[in-house]
């Protein structure tokens, strides 16, 4: 009879009733619990708990999890019981939102902010956020008020009240950053992100800054131990401009120059009230701060959209949304990622430096005081030069080279990604299509767990291999013959010339000594060929420097993605069904996908960032090589490992199909096949892929379907351009060719 009720009471389990999804995060957030933690307790995968919190397409749990779930939400639920439903956002204030501030305490050196676009070495401006976009579930929309004033109805419809992204520190509440304009009524006002609406009273640029520190409660609690917290962000829409004196538009000498003209009346005013702006002056990021006196930190930053701020490449049509819409997209980027600093390419380096800040306070001496100390793990506070091979043309390393020498690979480490294609073979053009698939992050995936140097290199000559040490290494790797490799244990034969080389971005065989990165070394060892360097550049002191910078990315482009009804865990054929216009369902959401992966690419590319005017010549120094996050070397080798990661699938899917290449472009791989989709020509068996080859997925490093188009566009394409060659992985995604494409 046991075992009957013991059946009675798993079938009851079974159908345990649940709350809706938003109630589920409201529970989970209320808690402090993150996704991992509710996973590892439910032994389940964190996209899996994702799912079941998606309020587009929840996912109901199943068996055992469910009543273990279940359980878990009762008993948050009678700890944090649902709140009271909240007013509009044009309704009147709650009590609680109408006092006045209390003023933001912030730490910070006694020098100027760090430059984005510049320097990254003040760990003071690094910026921080729990999941806070998480936590807008459980809080209503509503408006608040910064005087006594009531407040009035907006122009504009506020955003919806699933993305504030304030925290739960009170120096932060209201979220890290404001929209500000003018609404119908003539009035000033600051969107912020989930749906709050604050009353500005400020009638100068200057004033409006002293407002934000000490009554706007915006800003991010601190992303790392060590770090310092994020200071605010005020995004001025034209509107805006116009009320605080400011143009519209920069000149054609001013945007030349990339800021507003010194003698602008506006920075005057600034002036007058003993405000500074840091060295890139009044631009589209500028940096508006006072030196801190004590522990008090002063420091706003502005985002000007009309001045091209938010580059369409990277953030779409982000700078043309209303006020409340855009302080949506940026709340969520900033929730997920960090409160953005420039580009994506500079908070890309900001989130580096944030996450491992140079310096962190000592343990207290024998009087008590605690000093500042070289944080572990970090690239520390002073720059370090590079390799003379790691070094870019133009570096004062080289300066006395000869004028017009050209470097080769004997003398130049030249680790890129692919650019590779070939001529198709018969039996390809007897298929009907060619399909390319794309690998997802591909570079965030190349820079997980990887080991890079962190101080200065060491010269070593006819050094023995070390696939564990960071560096550069001139070695032969001539000698790998691609069409006999080893792969795993065993011997494989293949056709070589159907292959692109692992060691070179062109897919040419190398034809003598040339600098590498380590993975690229390492590979030729795993392919089963001796490597034997004739010296090196090798970094004694290393770490996994991008590990937290990659997890953070991941989880902000894993959570995007799945607000846009793409997860992690869904079939193949339901990946590509989810993948097909994700776009459409959430415009502004994948805006932020789009800046995520921008984030990504951009923050990788500024460790070699090279001259950008001001008057440089060859073998003088540029202003990047003044911050510790000009690394070169740990550019070259992500990408070294992005290339080689890429080729190893392609080995794979070679010994295993059959099938090579066609084209190579970067992350995107093309392949012929009769069908028009990735599943026809990918061998999946019963749902799952070919160990160690391409998987369809959304994580990083699985791949997507890019693009397909017929086999005879492909042969058109090279015709028309006499190139039997032609890199159509370029063109895949939608098979447009202009004129003035010539392959190169």
């Amino acid at each position: 009879m046991s075992e009957l009720f013991d059946a009675v009471d798993a079938l009851v389990a079974s159908r345990s009733p649940l709350p809706l999804a938003e109630e589920r995060k409201r529970l989970r957030i209320a808690h402090g619990l993150t996704l991992d933690e509710v996973a590892a307790a439910l032994k389940v995968r964190r996209a899996t708990v994702s799912g079941w919190e998606s309020a587009k397409k929840p996912v109901e749990p199943r068996g055992p999890e469910r009543e273990a779930y279940a359980r878990l939400l009762k008993k948050l639920a009678e700890l944090y019981p649902a709140p009271a439903a909240a007013p509009t956002t044009s309704a009147a204030v709650p009590a609680a939102s109408t006092g006045q501030s209390a003023p933001v305490e912030q730490a910070m050196p006694t020098g100027p902010p760090s430059d984005g676009a510049a320097s990254t070495t003040h760990e003071n401006l690094q910026t921080a956020s729990a999941p806070a976009a998480e936590q807008a579930a459980s809080r209503p929309a509503r408006t608040a008020r910064s005087t006594s004033m009531s407040r009035r109805p907006s122009a504009r419809k506020a955003a919806p009240a699933d993305t504030a992204a304030g925290g739960t520190d009170p120096r932060f509440e209201n979220s890290p950053l404001a929209v500000v304009d003018v609404d119908a009524d003539g009035q000033v006002v600051a969107y912020c992100p989930g749906g709050l609406v604050l009353d500005v009273p400020a009638k100068s640029l200057p004033a409006l800054v002293a407002w934000t520190l000490k009554e706007a409660r915006l800003g991010q609690p601190r992303l790392s131990g060590p770090g310092k917290e994020a200071d605010p962000l005020l995004v001025l829409t034209e509107a805006a401009l116009e009320r605080y004196g400011l143009p519209t538009m920069l000149t054609e000498e001013e945007r030349h120059a990339g800021r507003l003209s010194e003698g602008h009346k506006v920075i005057k005013q600034l002036t007058r009230m003993e405000w500074k702006l840091t060295k890139r002056g009044f631009g589209p990021w500028a940096r508006i701060y006072r030196p801190a006196q004590g522990s008090e930190r002063a420091c706003v930053q502005l985002c000007i959209p009309s001045w091209h701020a938010l580059d369409s490449r990277h953030w779409g049509n982000a700078a043309e949304l209303p006020p409340a819409e855009l302080a949506r997209v940026l709340g969520v980027y900033a929730s997920r990622v960090m409160t953005p600093r420039g580009s994506t390419a500079v908070t890309g380096l900001e989130l580096m430096t944030a996450l491992h800040p140079p310096t962190r306070a000592s343990e207290p001496d024998a009087d008590g005081r605690r000093h500042s100390e070289p944080n572990p793990g970090s690239l520390g506070k002073d720059p370090v030069d590079p390799a003379p091979c790691e070094a870019p043309d133009g570096h004062p390393l080289l300066k006395d080279l000869p004028r017009f020498h050209v470097r080769g690979p004997g003398e130049k480490l030249f680790e890129e990604a692919y650019d590779w294609a070939r001529p198709m073979t018969d039996a390809e053009c007897t298929l009907r299509h060619l399909v390319g698939i794309d690998v997802n992050m591909a570079f965030a995936a190349g820079a997980n767990g990887l080991v890079v140097g962190l101080g200065a290199p060491t010269h070593v000559t006819n050094p023995v291999f070390d696939p564990k040490l960071p560096g550069s290494w001139l070695v032969d790797l001539s000698h790998v013959d691609l069409s006999k490799l080893r792969v795993g244990k065993e011997w494989v034969e293949l056709d070589g010339d159907l292959l692109p080389s692992p060691f070179t971005p062109k897919g040419d065989r190398p034809e003598g000594p040339a600098w590498y990165a380590t993975p690229t070394v390492a590979y030729a060892q795993e392919l089963g060929y001796d490597v034997t360097p004739l010296e090196a550049y090798v970094r004694y002191e290393n770490g996994r420097y991008l590990d937290a910078w990659y997890n953070r990315l991941r989880d902000a482009y894993l959570a995007t993605m799945a607000d846009l009804g793409v997860h992690a865990d869904l079939s193949p054929a339901d990946f590509l069904a989810a993948m097909d216009d994700y776009k459409s369902r959430d415009p502004q959401l994948a805006i932020v996908a789009s800046a995520i992966k921008a984030t990504v690419k951009g923050g990788l590319g500024k460790l070699r960032e090279r001259p950008r005017g001001d008057g440089w010549r060859p073998g003088a120094p540029w202003r990047a090589l003044s911050r510790p996050t000009w690394r070169p070397d740990i550019r070259a080798a992500v990408i070294s490992r992005t290339r080689i990661n890429l080729h190893r699938k392609i080995v794979k899917h070679a010994v295993f199909t059959g099938q090579y290449p066609v084209a190579i472009m970067s992350d995107c791989v093309v392949y012929a096949a009769d069908g028009t989709t990735p599943l026809d020509f990918l061998p999946y068996r019963d749902g799952k892929p070919l160990p160690g080859g391409f998987k369809l997925g959304i994580n990083p490093g699985l791949v997507k379907h890019e693009g397909t188009q017929t086999v005879l566009w492909g042969e058109e394409v090279r015709e028309r351009f006499n190139a039997p060659d032609l890199n159509l992985a370029r063109y895949i995604k939608d098979g447009t060719v202009t004129d003035t494409d010539n392959g190169e």
